[in-house]
C-alpha cells in the first residue's frame, strides 16, 4: 500500500468514526466516550499526513508512533462502547477490523523504517 492509499483509508476511517459517533445514543457516559473516540479517531489520518512530511527517519518513526498510539486508543474506546452498552459489538465489528489492520500496516512501517535506519 503506497502512501497516498493510507491516506484515504485513514481519512475514511476518520469519517467512519464521525458517524459512529452521531449515532451514539444521547447520555453522558456517551457523550464523553464519543468525545475521546472522536479526537483520537480523527487524528489518526491527520497524524500520518504529518508522518508523510517528515524531515528525517526519526521524525518519521516518531510520528508513526503517534498514529500507533491514537489507532490503539481508538480500539479501546471503541470496546468502551461496547462494554458499556452503547451500541451493539457487531455495529462496530467492521469498524473495529479496520482499526486493527490500521495498527498493523503503522506497526509494520515503524519497523521497517528502524530496520533501515
Amino acid at each position: 500500500m503506497d502512501k497516498e492509499e493510507m491516506k484515504i483509508r485513514t481519512k475514511k476511517f476518520a469519517l467512519r468514526v464521525i458517524r459512529l459517533i452521531e449515532s451514539l445514543p444521547k447520555g453522558r457516559t456517551a457523550d464523553v466516550i464519543g468525545r475521546q473516540l472522536l479526537r483520537c479517531g480523527t487524528s489518526v489520518g491527520a497524524n500520518y499526513r504529518s508522518a508523510c512530511r517528515a524531515r528525517s527517519r526519526a521524525d518519521f518513526i516518531s510520528k508513526m508512533g503517534v498514529v500507533e498510539e491514537e489507532t490503539d486508543e481508538s480500539l479501546y474506546w471503541m470496546q468502551m462502547v461496547i462494554d458499556a452498552e452503547l451500541l451493539p459489538e457487531k455495529r462496530l465489528n467492521d469498524l473495529m477490523n479496520e482499526a486493527d489492520e490500521i495498527l498493523a500496516i503503522t506497526v509494520s512501517s515503524i519497523k521497517t523504517a528502524r530496520k533501515n535506519k
